[in-house]
């Protein structure tokens, strides 16, 4: 650190003890409670803002998982999410993220021991956004918001210690996700041709969150064209990469610039209708399967084995779909104008396609002050 009062260094007042705010840092990792990033000290008067900002009952069940004999009430979600450096107000909208996780049907299994070590995808809709300082717009999915960070974490850390599902003990994932407690976004609704996400599940309030587990994101780069439907063949081939699919049928999440958005739908695209166009075009040959070693058509436990035809078998020019449905693919509008870039996130199992409302107390006029 540069010494206080050179050039570009403000000098900085430490308004606590900064000894004693280490030694509770500390602390935190030495009872691995942390996810390697330095916790946030809680203490009793802090966890009581953060119930206090939901109507739902401290000792509320929000999670079990049976094989393992834990549970998670709605007081340790708020532990947590202290700890992960959520203001209060954040909270409601970690337990609407965490119900939202709760209705897919992989996270109620055994995603969170998976060996993919898959990723929610969060989505925020409505006034609250702008209200508690999600980002929407440019770096959506990046770092630099503090809504975005501390709500996707306060997950992470909730599997970690109310479940005890920890990396080299019962998490067994192989490599992970890269931004596995990262993926927090809100929709960018006001640069979005259609109806927010939450919306189109067909709930009616304002203010709500979807969730899914992702395996894999890859980004579709498309500047070159202004042609819609070559938009959409780049995008059905980033659906169409052979790497992941080990299931019958699969399902992808679609976060759309605004660029691309805008195009589709000038071009008399509903999201409905991107989906449809999707579901048709996404995916391979049998051939194209051969080649990866993917090409059985039988299944053991709905997953998908290679037969051991060899790879230059003739024929094999069948087409194979990869999505389930139209229905599978959550299309979603976030990020900034001016470079046309999209997003594909290969979905682990199947989308609920439902979304949770955010449900709060009395909201607090000063949502963001200092805890």
């Amino acid at each position: 650190m540069n010494t206080p009062g050179t050039p570009h260094t403000p000098r900085i007042e430490v308004p606590f003890d900064a000894d004693h705010a280490q030694q509770a840092v500390e602390y935190g990792y030495a009872r691995e409670w942390s996810d390697g990033l330095p916790l946030v000290p809680v203490t009793p008067a802090l966890v009581d803002r953060f119930l206090a900002t939901t109507p739902r009952d401290p000792a509320e069940v929000i999670g079990r998982m049976e094989h393992l004999g834990r549970s998670c009430t709605v007081e340790l979600a708020a532990v947590n999410a202290a700890m992960a450096g959520c203001a209060p107000a954040h909270f409601p909208v970690v337990l609407a993220a965490w119900d939202a996780l709760m209705l897919e049907r992989a996270a109620r299994g055994g995603a969170w021991q998976s060996t993919s070590g898959p990723s929610p995808l969060i989505v925020v809709n409505g006034p609250i956004r702008k209200e508690l300082g999600f980002n929407s717009t440019g770096g959506a999915l990046g770092p630099g918001f503090r809504a975005n960070a501390t709500v996707a974490r306060a997950l992470g850390l909730i599997v970690r210690n109310a479940f005890g599902l920890s990396p080299h003990g019962l998490e067994q994932s192989t490599q992970g996700v890269p931004g596995r407690w990262t993926l927090c976004i809100g929709e960018n609704e006001e640069d979005s041709p259609w109806e927010p996400l939450a919306a189109s599940t067909g709930l009616g309030a304002p203010d709500a969150v979807t969730a899914t587990l992702l395996r894999t994101c890859a980004y579709v780069d498309n500047r070159h064209t202004a042609d819609p439907e070559q938009v959409l063949w780049d995008l059905a081939d980033a659906m169409s990469a052979t790497g992941s699919i080990i299931f019958r049928h699969t399902a992808c999440a679609l976060v759309l610039g605004p660029d691309h958005a805008r195009m589709l739908a000038d071009a008399g695209y509903s999201r409905r209708d991107v989906q449809q166009w999707l579901y048709e075009h996404a995916g391979r040959t049998v051939a194209d399967l051969r080649r990866a070693g993917k090409d059985g058509v039988g299944e053991d436990n709905g997953v998908r084995y290679a037969t051991g035809t060899a790879p230059d078998a003739p024929g094999g020019e069948e087409f194979v779909r990869f999505l389930s449905s139209p229905e599978s693919i959550p299309v979603l509008v976030a990020g900034a104008h001016g470079a046309a870039m999209s997003m594909v996130g290969r979905i682990f199992g199947a989308w609920s396609g439902t979304a949770v409302p955010i449900v709060r107390s009395e909201p607090d006029p000063n949502p963001l002050q200092e805890a």
